[in-house]
Formats: C-alpha cells, sequence, structure tokens
C-alpha cells in the first residue's frame, strides 16, 4: 500500500505551541506566606509561583500604616515586572491595610488577599466564644472591626495579639526552644479563655497548627483561610481547581534580606529546597511612607 502525499494547498497539522505556566506572585513580611504558597500549590499544581518575602523589615505588625501601604506597592510592583498574572497578598496585616490602595492603584490588575477567619470561625463555634491570634496591626485595623461587626455580634471575640511569634516561627529551624515557649503561654492563655475555636489570624500560624493543636486538644478548632484564598486564585484565572499533586513546577523564592533565612524555612516547612535569589529594593523614604 503506497502514501499519497497531501494535496497542494493543504498542510499537516502542527503540534501546538505549548502555553506559558500562569504566573502566581505571593508577597509576604517574610516566611509566613508559606502556609499560602502551599495551599495554593496543592490546588493549583500546574501554575508557577512566585514568593517574595520581605525578609529585610519582617515583622510589619506594628509598623505605621503608611508604610505598610508603601511597602506592599514597592513588592506588588515587581512581581508584575516579574509577569505574575495575579498577585496574592499573603499577609493578614497587608490585607487589612493595603489592598484597597493596590487595587485603586492597578486597577486591571487582579489582587486577592486574605483576612482572619471571622465568619467561619463564628458560625463553628458551640459555645460562641472565639479567639482571634493575630498581629496588633491587624487587629486594631478597621478591617477587623467590620468583620466582628458583620459576622460575630452574638460571639464573645478574643483579641490575641502574639508579639514574638513571628519572630519565633521565622527562627524555628535554628531556635525551637524559644517556639515551644511561645505557644505553651499562648496555649494557657486561650485555654484560660474558654474558647472552642481560635482564628490563625497571621499567614506565619497556620505553619505551627500542629503545636499549637496538641497544646490545646482536639475539642478546640482552629480557622485557617488558606484553602479558601487558593480556591479564589483558582476562580479569578480561569483554571482547573484540583488538589492533586500533579507535576507542580518548583516556585522562584526572593528574599529582600537574609536569603538563607528564607531558604532554610522553606525546607523546614514546606520541605522545599529551591535556591532564594536576593532581591536588591531600596528602602522607603519617609515622604513615600506618609503618602
Amino acid at each position: 500500500m503506497s502514501f499519497n502525499p497531501p494535496q497542494s494547498g493543504l498542510t499537516m497539522a502542527q503540534p501546538a505551541a505549548p502555553q506559558a505556566a500562569t504566573r502566581i506572585g505571593i508577597f509576604d513580611s517574610g516566611i509566613g506566606g508559606l502556609s499560602v504558597l502551599r495551599a495554593v500549590r496543592q490546588r493549583l499544581p500546574q501554575a508557577q509561583c512566585h514568593y517574595l518575602a520581605d525578609s529585610q523589615f519582617t515583622p510589619w505588625g506594628d509598623r505605621a500604616p503608611a508604610w505598610v501601604v508603601a511597602r506592599c506597592h514597592q513588592l506588588s510592583q515587581h512581581l508584575m515586572a516579574e509577569g505574575a498574572d495575579l498577585v496574592l497578598v499573603a499577609c493578614n496585616t497587608a490585607t487589612t491595610q493595603a489592598i484597597t490602595a493596590l487595587r485603586a492603584r492597578w486597577p486591571q490588575h487582579r489582587f486577592v488577599g486574605i483576612e482572619p477567619g471571622i465568619k467561619p470561625a463564628a458560625q463553628a463555634s458551640r459555645n460562641h466564644r472565639v479567639a482571634v491570634m493575630a498581629t496588633s496591626g491587624t487587629l486594631r485595623s478597621a478591617r477587623m472591626r467590620q468583620l466582628v461587626a458583620d459576622h460575630a455580634q452574638r460571639t464573645w471575640v478574643l483579641h490575641l495579639p502574639c508579639p514574638g511569634l513571628v519572630q519565633a516561627i521565622e527562627a524555628a529551624w535554628h531556635d525551637p526552644d524559644a517556639l515551644h515557649v511561645q505557644l505553651d503561654t499562648l496555649a494557657q492563655q486561650l485555654r484560660h479563655a474558654e474558647v472552642d475555636t481560635v482564628v490563625l489570624g497571621c499567614t506565619h500560624y497556620p505553619l505551627v497548627a500542629d503545636s499549637l493543636r496538641q497544646r490545646l486538644g482536639p475539642r478546640v478548632m482552629l480557622i485557617d483561610t488558606a484553602e479558601a484564598v487558593a480556591r479564589r486564585v483558582a476562580s479569578l484565572l480561569a483554571l482547573p481547581s484540583t488538589a492533586a499533586p500533579g507535576d507542580c513546577p518548583p516556585p522562584r523564592l526572593m528574599a529582600t534580606g537574609q536569603p538563607q533565612a528564607l531558604q532554610q524555612a522553606a525546607r523546614h516547612w514546606l520541605g522545599l529546597t529551591s535556591d532564594v535569589q536576593l532581591v536588591a529594593m531600596a528602602d522607603l523614604n519617609p515622604e513615600a511612607a506618609q503618602r
């Protein structure tokens, strides 16, 4: 049997060019956003994630709102210059204080934030006693007050600032004892308050959820909104939403300072072995932080 070549004017079908992977830019004040990166990679294994930690200036919890807004502008601009199709603000403090300003400055770009899960906590609580573990910046924000007013009117809400916990989590890979002391103290306060539901209102805190759960026992529920945020990202990007691990490309890890800290944390908390790129970024001048 002979093969007849195609007639003149017809061409053989060519394989489709591979599509570039969707890029998701994620930033946080430090390593806390790794908990959100983990949820995004589980939900969207085909996406290329770029993670930027502002390790030079972590933590942000006690910084002035104007400073936080200006710094978020810098970090977002860097990720968009890297080709991010969506910017995920993986920090409760930054979301409550800056995401409205980011959306106003770049209305054509997609931003997703993360905020304390007051609504699911109030719905889940059996005794109507809920605690919100968060930074002082998140707890004093107008958005936090609005969330409580909207979703927890019939619930007693303990606002529990956690000074030093972010730093202890950042350093846990080489100084675990300091973290254990912090968690013991916080667990004692939560037990004394007799809450049955605890909102993890900082993206650092889910990294130590298992240790906190061991101290509080099975009757206390911990609320982490990272999975809900990952679903929102998948919806905005119109990507298949799946929790299957798939063939997940390694994330690109970047830090504005102390790259070894992010590298060690990514290995310790997520089992990642990616190198970390040091990103040079100008310090904020006083005028920029007042805008």
